[in-house]
């Protein structure tokens, strides 16, 4: 009965999938995958075709067209076994992989034999380019290309590398093992909670912050280690400055006398100084991004005032007299690293027990009381509560204040140990600078610029 009350002109048929669509978008895939195999082979072959490129033809066990073929073979291969079961692909694409290896193998142990080389990089990067075509059909395609640039940069990087092992001692090396067992290793098993008193300390986002300063001045240190004694004072002070300005203050008022213009040693200190402000606010920008704009009113107005100053500076200096360059060790080993943890600790629980009693005033006081002998600390503890449990004005102000009052002790001590005529061209700038930077901050709290 109510079968014939319907329409069946008004009812709209469902769409019926057709066959010949889903077959033209399966072809459409496999011709992208396999265009994408041989982009990528000819990406890997053109950096070996052109390393090899002085040899005689027929010499080379694998060149640009012998990347390109084994990356289309990797593609053909996948592509072919694509209506099969996901585990009966991957092993179809292992078991045609078997004769590609031993090919290759052929073909290095007779280049061996031809020319007495040895090296097997040509060849693991031909048997890795075959999986780069094997890759994309597995939806896998990212992946493929980012490999497929790696592989080709660390290839065409080899001299780079090698003469980078030649510069690093074993301290050096060492401090970049452990920095990498810290932070991949230990970080993930550290619990992500709040313990002790307010829940002050959490010992996942302690050493997180952590690795994060260790990371910044490994960069900073590798950059003025690579950079060689040659770069002179000031491209050195800029990258030592990553890793410590106040290390750099310190070296380079020691050794003043060994450069002969003092222009020359006060404006590396400036520019140490001037890249420790830079650093704060790489720092507030990884761990609170909305912390940025506040700060970068007082901030600026720091490097910039420093950055001029040492400009001047170096505008008198002599140039070709650059002496020696300052002293900064290797700013990761795992003792420091221990120690530094247990400094921020101590100051996120002071910063905790000051603002619970004394409100803003007392965070006001440790930050001043930091900043004598520490930036970090103070930027690292609060920048993460800045517009939740801080207010954002309040956390700008701690930041300027401990870092105005480390730009001026770092004047203090060049005034102390290089004497007046290297030291009052540091002290007056640091003092300029950290007055111009609180009145900024100051000013963008109390108008919100």
């Amino acid at each position: 009965m109510l079968w014939g009350l319907i329409d069946h002109n008004s009812v709209t048929p469902l769409p019926v999938p057709c066959p010949m669509d889903n077959e033209y978008s399966l072809l459409l895939d496999h011709f992208a995958n396999i265009g994408l195999a041989l982009a990528l082979g000819l990406l890997v072959g053109s950096e070996r075709g052109w390393r090899e490129r002085g040899q005689a033809e027929g010499t080379r066990v694998a060149g640009i067209r012998t990347f390109t073929l084994v990356a289309l073979l990797g593609a053909v291969v996948a592509a072919g076994a694509g209506a099969l079961p996901l585990l009966h692909r991957w092993l179809i694409s292992s078991l045609v992989f078997l004769p590609l290896a031993l090919l290759l193998i052929v073909g290095f142990h007779q280049s061996a034999q031809h020319n007495g080389n040895v090296s097997i990089t040509s060849s693991t990067a031909a048997l890795l380019t075959y999986w780069l075509g094997v890759l994309p059909a597995f939806d896998m395609a990212l992946p493929a290309a980012a490999c497929a640039v790696v592989i080709a940069l660390l290839l065409h990087l080899k001299e780079t590398l090698h003469r980078l092992l030649t510069v690093l001692d074993e301290g050096e090396l060492l401090g970049a093992l452990q920095f990498l067992l810290v932070s991949v290793v230990f970080l993930p098993l550290l619990p992500n909670r709040g313990f002790g008193p307010w829940q002050a300390l959490n010992p996942y986002q302690l050493w997180w912050m952590v690795v994060l300063i260790s990371g910044l001045s490994l960069l900073g240190y590798f950059a003025m280690r690579i950079s060689g004694p040659r770069k002179g004072v000031l491209l050195t002070s800029l990258t030592g400055g990553l890793v410590s300005s106040t290390a750099v203050t310190l070296s380079l008022s020691r050794m003043h006398a060994g450069i002969r213009n003092p222009s020359m040693v006060a404006a590396g200190i400036l520019l140490a100084c001037a890249t420790m402000f830079a650093r704060v606010l790489v720092v507030v920008a990884v761990l609170n991004a909305g912390l940025v704009m506040p700060l970068l009113l007082p901030i600026g107005i720091g490097i910039v005032t420093l950055l001029v100053a040492g400009w001047l500076l170096w505008r008198t200096g002599d140039h070709s007299s650059a002496g020696n360059n300052p002293e900064v060790h290797n700013p990761f080993q795992l003792i420091p690293a221990l120690q530094f943890a247990a400094l921020l600790a101590l100051v996120m629980l002071a910063a905790e027990a000051l603002q619970h009693w004394f409100g803003t005033s007392g965070l006001y006081a440790l930050s001043v009381f930091t900043g004598l002998a520490d930036v970090d600390a103070i930027v690292l503890s609060l920048s993460p509560k800045a517009g939740g449990a801080l207010a954002q004005t309040v956390v700008v102000l701690c930041i300027t204040l401990a870092a105005a009052t480390n730009t001026v002790m770092k004047g203090l001590y060049c005034r102390v140990i290089a004497g007046p005529e290297v030291g009052w061209k540091v002290l007056g700038p640091t003092l300029l600078s950290a007055a111009l930077v609180l009145a900024a901050a100051l000013a963008a709290s109390t108008f919100n610029l």
